[in-house]
């Protein structure tokens, strides 16, 4: 392997983007890490994150073009199909109404450009009405904040945008499939049918055997055991034991004797849980985490995200005058030119109809 970075793997792959705040930008972010030529189309008043903080907005646009466009205007229509004529993907982030009316989909594109992949990322599909369908409300609608959280508190949702960006990715795993077809069409992902699809494992144990979820206190999980957070003598410790070589390292190091199959551990979840629970209040989470990784058991120390970044100083880059955390897709032989968040209309405007050179 040489030292020099290598082009992309999608280095010559050009990706329109008509987006605003988290899903469909996060999507081309992650196509522009890994060597797409992605084009910002943002309306004159541009993209609404610009408005929450100039780093919000690096966070999910590092590396692309911005062009300025009025797409309620014929000269903005036919700006437009002029991009997708030299495009292989439109990417738009928008309600199903605007994503018609704005003539942003494949039927409408396609005379422009037949081989074009256009992706609609909505809240509830390409096919269905405006309903308000935010991350939160998504997670709400779907199953997941009742799932999530103590069984005595109250629902709970996550701390970042796991539903925004979970289809942010599944958008992209969508138009590069497509493009891989060789034929252009209509990609329809939403962040319904996403977060119902990562529900996995909770809705088949519903749908063939009946077994509705329910919520366990400290995130355990509803099949192994212990898989859950612990408190320990400082901090709590995240202890994930899916089978039983893990149990007999872990048992053997904090001194638990009994419960070595993961039938009876889960059979007598409770006892487990006390035993577990009074051993490690023995060390400290830091402790255990050191104690326990040499072996080979799954455990980390809960961190805060400032601990967590200090810990994994590789993961920051910097794009521009931004420090970022850094594409997770890491291709051998390839490193990220990670450019900075374009400004507004930087690469063409709504008045011009120009495209400048970056």
């Amino acid at each position: 392997m040489t030292s020099e970075s290598t082009a992309g793997p999608l280095a010559g792959i050009r990706v329109l983007e008509v987006g605003h705040m988290l899903a469909g930008p996060y999507a081309t972010m992650m196509l522009a890490d890994l060597g797409a030529e992605v084009t910002k189309i943002e309306p004159p008043g541009g993209d609404i994150s610009r408005q929450v903080s100039d780093a919000y907005f690096a966070s999910l646009n590092r590396g692309k073009s911005s062009v300025c466009l009025d797409l309620t205007t014929g000269a903005g229509q036919d700006r437009l199909g002029e991009l997708v004529s030299d495009a292989h993907a439109l990417l738009v982030n928008l309600k199903p109404s605007a994503i018609h009316r704005l003539g942003l989909t494949y039927e409408a594109l396609r005379k422009w450009n037949e081989r074009i992949v256009c992706v609609a990322l909505t809240g509830f599909g390409l096919t269905t009405g405006d309903e308000p369908a935010f991350d939160y409300v998504v997670q709400a609608a779907t199953g997941v904040a009742a799932l999530t959280g103590d069984p005595d508190g109250p629902p709970t949702l996550p701390g970042y945008s796991a539903a925004d960006n979970s289809t942010g990715l599944t958008a992209a795993l969508g138009l590069l499939a497509q493009i891989v077809s060789g034929r252009g069409g209509q990609v329809d992902v939403s962040l319904r049918d996403v977060m119902l699809s990562q529900l996995n494992y909770r809705a088949s144990a519903y749908l063939n055997e009946g077994t509705e979820p329910r919520r366990l206190p400290l995130g355990a999980h509803s099949y192994y055991v212990p898989a859950q957070l612990f408190p320990t003598a400082q901090g709590h410790l995240a202890l994930f034991i899916t089978h039983d070589g893990f149990w007999k390292s872990f048992a053997a190091e904090a001194g638990v004797e009994g419960f070595p199959t993961m039938a009876e551990r889960a059979g007598r979840r409770e006892e487990v849980l006390d035993a577990v629970t009074q051993a490690l209040a023995a060390d400290t989470a830091v402790g255990w985490e050191s104690r326990l990784r040499p072996l080979g058991v799954p455990a980390a120390a809960v961190r805060t995200l400032p601990q967590a970044l200090a810990a994994t100083p590789e993961a920051v880059v910097t794009a521009g005058d931004f420090r970022l955390v850094r594409s997770p897709v890491r291709i051998v032989g390839h490193e990220p030119d990670y450019g900075p968040p374009p400004r507004l209309g930087e690469h063409g405007d709504a008045d011009s109809g120009s495209v400048r050179e970056s």
